[in-house]
């Protein structure tokens, strides 16, 4: 069996991720099409709009055959860590061939050339780095400057682009023989906040949903249906809580909280400010204090991190294809343990029990916010 993967939030699902869903099928020629989905939190450090059950319903309802989820410790990270966790999954089940993402761009050869030179940093290229860093610039601007004359400049500031950089080089440090297949986003930008007519971006659309706008023809019926009328999020008061109930030290062993953002953070949280308005700045995104402030509810710190990337692990599945037994075969093929059904995890122990655990946590915490019961079906 020929299997090709998509790593995704699908926070909701649309009209861009059907298109993609099509055409990963249809180019890649694979016998079945499997999604690595986060779960109920997603990468820029909030919570999902729809808990992770309906949305790995609405992906297999769509088209896809499976659904496995991204372990939070790595959904919740920055780009690098999110895709080495996502890439780390698929490469573990022996049928993936292929990884297909949307982009900005669809050159392969491009992405792969890029990757090897992130991999392979120039010297000239750090020095350049640090130095725009000295001056405030966050990041992922100085990397995208540093870099100009050897990486076409949109790789590395386009969202998807930069997601789609960081699975090659994931790949490629692996080794692995999963060849890439980038497909060319239809419609809107991934942070477009403008409602389109039929492509509008996940972005527009969460923003549209709190506004209690009319979606006009965005989304598959099966996910207007689903989803909610309002929506009421008391994540910024939870975060607040967790910064004040921790030690300094304790939120400083949060990826990316550096230079002393841990003192900001329990500043913002004693002043019940939020912390994005407080500590948003040329050198520190919103999404980064999001992720920091999300890791620390969680109690995800970057030593689990780093463990969970170099320890086996597991495939929780979140939904599959009634039709699809074969595929379900497959993905037990992996090196990993396949948890379908209640107990499953029971065999889990080091840092995969402890992963798992943040899992559960996840989905409790998420219970609070939406007080939801999702239904668990993972046949579809």
């Amino acid at each position: 069996m020929k299997i090709c993967a998509i790593i995704c939030e699908y926070n909701p699902f649309h009209n861009g991720h059907l298109y993609q869903l099509n055409a990963a099928r249809s180019l890649s020629g694979a016998d079945a099409v499997i999604c690595v989905m986060s779960g109920n939190f997603v990468q820029r450090g909030e919570a999902a709009i729809l808990d992770k059950y309906t949305r790995a319903r609405h992906a297999v309802l769509a088209g896809a055959d499976a659904v496995i989820e991204l372990p939070a410790v790595f959904s919740t990270s920055n780009a690098e860590l999110f895709a080495k966790g996502a890439v780390k999954l698929i490469s573990s089940i022996p049928a993936v061939q292929t990884l297909c993402f949307g982009a900005e761009n669809a050159d392969k050869t491009a992405f792969k050339l890029a990757a090897r030179y992130l991999i392979n940093e120039p010297k000239e290229v750090s020095e350049k780095i640090k130095e725009e860093i000295s001056h405030g610039v966050s990041y992922a601007k100085a990397r995208a400057q540093a870099f100009a004359g050897f990486i076409p400049f949109d790789l590395l500031i386009s969202p998807n682009n930069i997601l789609g950089l960081e699975y090659t080089k994931a790949l490629l440090s692996l080794d692995s023989s999963i060849e890439i297949l980038p497909v060319l986003r239809k419609g809107s930008g991934y942070t477009d906040g403008e409602l389109k007519e039929n492509f509008s971006s996940a972005t527009a659309i969460r923003a549209s949903i709190e506004k209690g706008e009319t979606l006009q023809n965005n989304l598959p019926p099966f996910v207007a249906r689903d989803l909610p009328v309002t929506i009421e999020n008391i994540l910024d008061t939870l975060e607040k809580y967790a910064v004040l109930s921790r030690k300094k030290e304790e939120i400083a062993r949060i990826c990316d909280c550096t230079e002393g953002l841990e003192n900001a953070l329990k500043k913002a949280a004693e002043e019940n400010v939020s912390f994005v308005q407080a500590l948003t700045s040329a050198r520190y995104t919103s999404s980064r204090i999001r992720r920091i402030a999300l890791q620390n509810l969680l109690k995800i710190d970057e030593n689990l991190i780093r463990e969970s990337l170099n320890a086996p692990l597991y495939l929780r599945v979140l939904a599959v294809k009634k039709t699809r037994s074969d595929v379900l075969s497959a993905l037990g093929e992996s090196s990993f343990p396949l948890l379908i059904r209640a107990h499953d995890e029971d065999i889990l122990c080091g840092v995969a029990a402890d992963a798992h655990e943040v899992d559960r946590f996840a989905e409790r915490v998420y219970g609070l916010l939406y007080k939801t019961q999702p239904e668990k079906n993972i046949f579809i």
